[in-house]
Parts: C-alpha cells; structure tokens; sequence
C-alpha cells in the first residue's frame, strides 16, 4: 500500500505518522502539507520539512497553553511529538553524537510530557527499577478512582518511542477500561538516547522488573496482566513470557519468531555464509551495495546504534540470539498473534510462531482490503485495537468476578 511516496520506506513512515490522526497523534492536512517538499528518499528533507512542521505546531500548542486554552495545547502538543519523531527518524550516521537527534527526541518527550499533564484521564511519569538504574515510563490510568483494574504492559520496538505508546495503544486501550504501564527498554526512546542501553535479547530480565513494579501499584489488578508488544517488541515480550509466568494473556502485535531469519532471507548465500564466519571486511562491501535502497540503510544504521554494534556484518550476528526457537513452549498463558497481510518486515514468521507455542493461541491475519494489511496494521490502528481489545476482554474474563 503506497501512501504519499512510492518510496517504501517513506510511505511506511508517513503512514505511520498519518495513523495515529486516530488518537489525536496527527492531522491529515499537516501530514501531507508537509511531505508535498519531500523527495522520496530525501533524507535530508525528510529532516527539514517535519522540522518545520513539529516545531510549528508546538508553538501553537505552547500559546494555546499560555492563553489557557488546555485542549487545544493538548492536541498541539500530541501532534508535535508525533512530528519531532518523525523528523529524526533517519538521522541513523552516528545518532548518540548527533545534536539534531538530541534537540528533536527531547523535544518530542517534553512536547509529550506537556501534553499529557492536561489530559483527562490521570498519566504518570514513573521510574522503573532495572539492573543498578531505572527505565522510564508512563502509567495511564483509566481515573484516579484507585480501582483495580485490567492492565497492558506495553513493549515497543526496533525504533519506537515511549511517548508513541500513547497512539499505538494507551488511548485506545484507556476507552475500554484497562490502563497502561508502557516504558523504553534498552535499545529504545530514551534510555537507548539519554543512558546508552542497547537491546538485549534475554528480555525477561527487562520485563520481569516492570511486572514486579506494576504489582506494587493498587490501580493494577494482578491476576489482569497483561503483555503486548509491537513490531520487534512482537518477539521481546514472547521471549518474556517463556520465563516470566504472573501474565494473564500475552498480544504479539505481530508475531516474530527469529528476527535473525528476517534478516538474512533476503540475502544472497554467499553474503550469509561471509556474516556468520566472520568474514567483516567482504560482508561488510557488500552490504554498502545496498545502501542505495532506502528501507536497508535505515534498517542497517539503526541496528548497529540500537545493538551497539561497530559494522552492519556485526550487527546482524547479533540478531541471532533473537529466536523463539527452544522457549516457545515455555510460554503458557493465552496469546494472541497477529500477522499483517503485506508484511514488509516480518512475512511468515507469526505462522512460526503459531506453530511453535503450546499454549491457548489464536492467530488472526488482517488483509489489505481492511486497510490494516501493513507492518503492525499501521494506517488502521482502530481495526488493530478493535481486534487486539476484543480478545483481550474474554482472555481476561474469568478474572472479571
């Protein structure tokens, strides 16, 4: 499905940006007022014209605040966030010494931040004890009743942000009565940006801390857990609940067996055989061929900041302890996995994945027709959590007493 630009990985990121309208994230009209200067491919005015566009809207939101016009500034501030994201997303050369991608990400948390001390529903920014520091996140409640209530714990992925949980899920989920406890793991939004934590693929020693938090909260009901996880946050949180086991459902959003495989499917034997023997100095050429193609560069530079890597060869070993292969079927709680009809990313792992687990499991495709056929069903969040809520209210039902 091509949106604005026939350049793949364009049109992804501006579909994904354009998606979540649905939550308040952005406005159609900025979203293609801003991309009309865009070449595709155009890193650089990629950079330029969201810019513009992010710091914009957030002075709207900031004299709207200043005027005390609290829902506007709100909604302004949402959209500015979304925006500056979107800016540096393929600010990928050397991203921790990059002072553009320092200024834009903090300007998306603090736009974020702003906005949610004006919502309707309670938000906290909390921290979340972890190894010998703590990760940031934010619980969203339903009310400040103190109620116990359904929880997701939300996990994002391979470029996600904590103030995107919000659209991807937290809005959606705070209309149906559950709240949200969503935090940055290593690897990602700012504790990848502000403390240098790389992805790591043992993830139960991430997640089990976050559930050992979100039980000392009295707004969580703690036989209601549950753990959803999008794009690579797919197979963090299943590696997760193979050892973590105080979950009452888990949501693949969409599934992913071994993000290693996705990788090197696409790749000539010869080049595989040079990554996995070591051979750096001819994997490594051949993989500058493809930086031509937009998707891979991206997805290449990306990893190696997110892995903490020192080459794209390097990079993609370390993918290799990410498979569900031999835990699987440790998973034991209710589990829904979702696959995405025109998957750019992950095609065929979540029927792996349905393959591999022992527990009560339903997979559930959504098609092109719906609109909902792209990576993570980007462009169609509303069907996305319609289907993810749903299973959701009877996974948890007999606990509803």
């Amino acid at each position: 499905m091509r949106f604005l630009f026939e350049d793949e990985s364009f049109s992804f990121e501006a579909l994904r940006a354009a998606g979540f309208a649905n939550y308040g994230g952005a406005d159609l009209g900025e979203v293609v007022s801003t991309t009309r200067n865009i070449a595709g491919g155009d890193e650089d005015a990629w950079l330029r014209e969201w810019t513009k566009t992010a710091e914009r809207v957030h002075a709207i939101g900031t004299d709207a605040l200043a005027g005390g016009h609290r829902v506007s500034a709100r909604e302004a501030l949402l959209r500015a966030s979304n925006y500056y994201r979107t800016a540096e997303f393929y600010r990928r050369d050397d991203p921790h010494n990059d002072p553009e991608v320092k200024r834009l990400s903090a300007l998306s948390r603090e736009a974020f931040a702003t906005a949610a001390s004006l919502m309707e529903t309670p938000v906290e920014a909390v921290r979340i004890p972890y190894d010998d520091t703590t990760l940031p996140g934010y619980l969203f409640l339903v009310d400040d009743s103190g109620a116990p209530r359904p929880t997701v714990i939300f996990t994002s992925g391979f470029d996600s942000t904590l103030e995107e949980a919000y659209f991807a899920v937290a809005a959606a989920a705070l209309r149906r009565g559950y709240n949200v406890l969503a935090y940055d793991g290593p690897g990602q939004g700012a504790a990848l940006r502000e403390q240098r934590l790389i992805f790591r693929p043992d993830w139960e020693a991430v997640v089990t801390p976050v559930v050992d938090y979100a039980l000392t909260r009295p707004e969580i009901a703690p036989a209601q857990v549950a753990l959803m996880g999008y794009s690579l946050g797919g197979f963090l949180v299943a590696r997760a609940a193979a050892y973590e086991h105080r979950l009452a459902a888990l949501v693949l959003d969409d599934g992913l067996y071994d993000f290693h495989d996705a990788h090197m499917r696409t790749m000539p034997p010869f080049l595989r055989e040079w990554i996995e023997t070591g051979r750096d100095d001819l994997a490594n050429q051949v993989v500058s061929l493809l930086m031509d193609n937009t998707q891979m560069r991206w997805a290449l530079r990306n990893g190696m900041w997110t892995f903490g890597a020192d080459s794209p060869a390097d990079y993609i070993r370390r993918t290799s302890a990410y498979t569900l292969e031999g835990v699987a079927q440790l998973i034991d709680c209710p589990t829904l996995i979702l696959d995405a009809e025109n998957d750019q990313f992950f095609r065929g792992q979540p029927q792996s994945v349905n393959e591999a687990l022992t527990c009560p499991r339903t997979l559930i495709t959504l098609t092109e027709d719906e609109g909902a056929g792209e990576h993570c069903h980007m462009g169609a969040m509303s069907r996305f959590h319609q289907v993810a809520f749903d299973w959701l209210d009877t996974a948890l039902a007999p606990h509803n007493h």
